[in-house]
């Protein structure tokens, strides 16, 4: 049931309603989640497309709730307190934000500790806001269903790693299935005793009793949760990976290993400062960097994949109709943009038609990025004209958009910066294009020549002007009456540019 979680066998309703009310809506009206996790809190306010929601408002305090529960069984004092102030502010900004409702979700640290409840009452009495707080099971749920927001395709295996724990969950055909999980949570850890040999061997134990539960069948693991993304923060840079954009980051079974490594044999200190990460997640990146080497020994997965989504959007996804989630959130996310920033909205529509004689047989994955391309043609016209064109590609290659591979966000980037700009040559954004094979760049081209051709040809439409027809060595243009009025020098001049591309013909009847 939309909008109903369960806990302790019984079930709640944080949102009541689901705020998804209509099937046919685009927009999302603003909503916020906070998530009050062992090792931080963090308030995030969604808007924008209904089927790709935009952080609107994103915010964290490393509270450290759950520091020493492993020893104490009670949450830690200065945490508490830390936790209570940030809840505090939050309340207060979401009601100067208008988000309603505002939902609060706690995972192990307040479930597990002994003082937990009396946070959880103190938190309803003297701020007036509910924290649900979900059992391991749910927790895991809600991580896959995130990841699910993000990739409506995802198959394979989540795992969420938390300060005191770390939950599986199993992804097919749109659906959560198995579920396990485990008190692997770097604070958990740090307690474990017997030195650098005990704590491999009680993580290896452990790990084995996750896979009897959810199996070893899975050629991809999507990694949920801050520790996983400082890793990846780390592969980076170890790598010199030209992009730093963490979802979708791929990382393979060989180059975790390395780069646990590298961890164990650096100064953690030098590490942090390289990049960036604050102190206190960075503290906990060892022992998470021992927890992800024994995932990847157990599992043995082809592929680790970075998911930047996890229990706050699982929540939204959790209100999503069937109708909703089929949607492509990528279309979605390019129609919001259009509709908010292009100076005509509903032109990327028409160019798209307009185009598509040039693109005939192209795969389905091609063709979102052509449609995607389109609805987003024009969404930087407020940019000076000198810099709209990386102005453009970093909008996109950055942009919280999900449903799209760092390939496709470099591909996508490079059509839009050739919308702008004929040449690409000596452009700042040079090293991302190597992640484009040579074909893939020159498509990125050639779809970048055709929206600058046709996006000025007509303004109102260019379906109106003419029409398009691919040979095999000619592309030719039948101009309409209005378009033999529109096709001046600079419209042929673009046409001649689009076909020299393509390597054919230029011919105009």
């Amino acid at each position: 049931m939309n909008g109903v979680l369960t806990t302790a066998g019984k079930k709640i309703e944080p949102w009541g309603d689901s705020i998804f009310t209509d099937d046919s809506a685009r927009a999302l009206s603003r909503v916020g989640v906070v998530d009050v996790g062992s090792n931080s809190i963090r308030l995030v306010v969604f808007e924008g497309a209904a089927r790709s929601p935009a952080y609107f408002y994103n915010e964290k305090v490393m509270a450290g709730l759950g520091q020493d529960m492993a020893a104490t069984g009670k949450l830690n004092p200065q945490g508490v307190e830390r936790g209570f102030s940030a809840l505090k502010r939050f309340a207060a900004l979401a009601e100067g934000m208008g988000v309603k409702p505002l939902t609060c979700v706690a995972t192990a640290a307040v479930r597990d500790a002994e003082d937990g409840p009396a946070f959880q009452k103190r938190v309803e009495e003297e701020l007036g806001l509910k924290l649900w707080v979900i059992d391991g099971q749910e927790e895991a749920r809600l991580s896959a269903q995130g990841v699910l927001l993000g990739w409506p395709d995802a198959s394979g295996l989540v795992c969420d790693i938390g300060g005191n724990s770390m939950e599986l969950a199993v992804l097919k055909d749109g659906k959560v299935g198995k579920r396990a999980t485990s008190q692997l949570g770097p604070f958990r850890l740090q307690q474990v005793k017997g030195g650098k040999d005990g704590l491999r061997a009680h993580i290896k134990a452990v790990m084995e009793e996750l896979a009897a539960q959810v199996g070893t069948d899975h050629d991809r693991i999507y990694l949920v949760g801050g520790s996983w993304r400082a890793i990846a923060r780390l592969d980076i840079e170890r790598t010199q990976y030209p992009m730093t954009v963490l979802h979708e980051y791929r990382m393979g079974p060989a180059a975790v290993q390395d780069t646990v490594k590298w961890i164990e044999e650096n100064d953690i200190e030098h590490l942090r400062k390289l990049v960036g990460i604050g102190t206190a997640r960075m503290e906990l990146v060892p022992l998470a960097a021992q927890v992800l080497r024994q995932l990847v020994l157990t599992f043995k997965p082809k592929e680790l994949a970075v998911s930047s989504y996890g229990i706050r959007e699982g929540l939204l996804y959790e209100h999503m109709s069937k109708t909703l989630r089929k949607r492509d959130p990528l279309i979605e996310a390019a129609r919001f943009t259009e509709r908010q920033m292009a100076r005509t909205p509903g032109f990327g529509k028409k160019l798209y038609k307009f185009l598509e004689p040039l693109f005939a047989g192209v795969t389905p994955e091609r063709d979102r990025l052509i449609r995607a391309a389109c609805l987003l043609h024009d969404t930087t016209w407020r940019a000076h004209p000198d810099y709209r064109a990386e102005a453009c590609f970093d909008n996109v290659t950055r942009a919280n958009m999900a449903a799209l591979s760092h390939p496709e966000r470099i591909f996508l980037g490079l059509a839009l910066l050739h919308r702008y700009k004929n040449s690409r040559e000596d452009s700042p954004m040079t090293p991302l294009f190597a992640l484009l094979n040579e074909r893939e760049t020159k498509d990125a081209e050639i779809l970048g020549k055709a929206m600058r051709f046709g996006a000025m040809f007509s303004v109102k439409d260019p379906n109106s002007a003419g029409t398009l027809t691919l040979r095999p060595k000619a592309l030719e243009l039948k101009l309409t009456r209005v378009g033999q009025a529109l096709f001046g020098e600079v419209a042929r001049s673009r046409f001649e540019s689009l076909c020299k591309s393509m390597e054919v013909e230029a011919v105009v009847v």
